[in-house]
């Protein structure tokens, strides 16, 4: 073979390093032949799917055959009366993720700067490589988004801003109050994306955090993307939607991709959306769950950055790499960020009360080595 087929891809693409995800339960049998494994990596809903959801799914068996509904009219419909909202105002998605994407090939190109901030969600780089623009990365603050120093470092070459809040992979949010000054200081022309694939998971001790919503119909420019993978508990079926200005709206559903949304996705998220009980359930575990988790960390003089979402992320005091390979020794999978430059740091999603158990003991274990 004459030709080098990896010089046929762009320059970004060429560059990219793949988005790891955390190690699959099956990976590790094989890989260790161990059982009785306890994940703890992805920030996957521990309670398991809505049974509302699962019988949705059930009864969309005989429509496989079918293609989905392209326009998702059922669960923008449901959106919308949630969340008081036009359907023209939706856009739908394989998962937040997918969004992010359509969003960058929308609105930026290669001549193009995105900003982010220093630990945001490791898709934002990824994307903005991808099209080939300009990544520029803020200095974090506290482990969080610096939202004065991302204003600044807005110039006329800038089209996207991404902010998570709360924010991936340490926990961290942004306050209303700080939000809406960056909000005012933007230019318009700049898009700005409100990542808030966590926020049901803020309770009424953090009233200080922003309702993305509210701001919409200030702030033409914001779009607000949110998912059915952590709270709702459909991580395995990919759905996700913005919200946003209907011109905004228009333009990022001529980007996305016909039918990227499953029936099956479509049918359970709109049965989970009428699941007030099952929400209220992953709030409460969820914030047991972090309990447990930050008392385990101050029992054993471990610092932690304070989290509000369903992860917590942690100084191990040592290698972090070390340490997770001890833990898939005892069967517990947590995620390494070494990635986001946080070589000492682990991140362990939120499980319930036994297997938060399980990781605190072998985490001990392995720190008393």
């Amino acid at each position: 073979m004459g030709c080098d087929l990896f010089s046929l891809a762009t320059n970004g693409v060429r560059g990219l390093h793949p988005y790891q995800p955390g190690k699959p339960v099956e990976e590790l049998e094989r890989e260790l032949g161990i059982t009785n494994i306890v994940k703890l990596a992805s920030n996957e809903n521990p309670l398991g799917p809505s049974m509302k959801a699962l019988k949705a799914v059930e009864a969309a068996f005989q429509e496989l055959c079918r293609y989905p509904d392209g326009g998702g009219f059922k669960l923008k419909t449901a959106l919308a009366e949630r969340y008081d909202i036009k359907t023209t105002q939706v856009t739908l998605g394989n998962g937040s993720n997918d969004l992010l994407e359509i969003i960058a090939r929308a609105f930026a190109d290669n001549s193009s700067e995105i900003v982010f901030s220093q630990y945001a969600f490791a898709v934002y780089p990824l994307v903005t490589q991808s099209i080939g623009a300009k990544a520029i990365e803020v200095p974090a603050v506290d482990w969080g988004h610096d939202l004065t120093a991302m204003a600044e470092a807005v110039n006329e070459k800038t089209k996207i801003v991404f902010i998570a809040n709360p924010n991936n992979p340490t926990g961290t949010y942004v306050s209303k109050a700080e939000l809406v000054r960056f909000l005012d200081t933007v230019p318009e022309r700049v898009i700005v994306v409100l990542d808030e694939a966590y926020c049901e998971y803020i309770d009424g001790e953090h009233s200080d955090f922003p309702d993305g919503l509210a701001l919409l119909s200030s702030y033409s420019n914001l779009i607000i993307t949110r998912t059915f993978s952590k709270a709702w508990g459909l991580a395995s079926l990919r759905v996700g939607y913005s919200i946003s200005h209907e011109n905004i709206a228009d333009l990022l559903n001529r980007v996305r991709q016909p039918f990227n949304v499953d029936t099956f996705a479509l049918e359970a998220a709109v049965a989970v959306l009428s699941d007030d009980e099952y929400l209220a359930l992953s709030r409460s575990t969820n914030a047991d769950g972090m309990r447990q988790l930050t008392s385990g960390f101050k029992r054993m003089g471990l610092v932690y950055i304070p989290s509000v979402g369903n992860f917590v992320t942690f100084d191990t005091g040592r290698d972090g790499a070390l340490v997770y390979q001890a833990l898939l020794e005892r069967g517990v999978i947590v995620r390494p960020v070494s990635n986001y430059g946080m070589a000492r740091h682990l991140r362990v999603s939120i499980g319930l009360q036994s297997e938060n158990e399980r990781f605190l003991n072998a985490l001990a274990e392995v720190l008393e080595q």
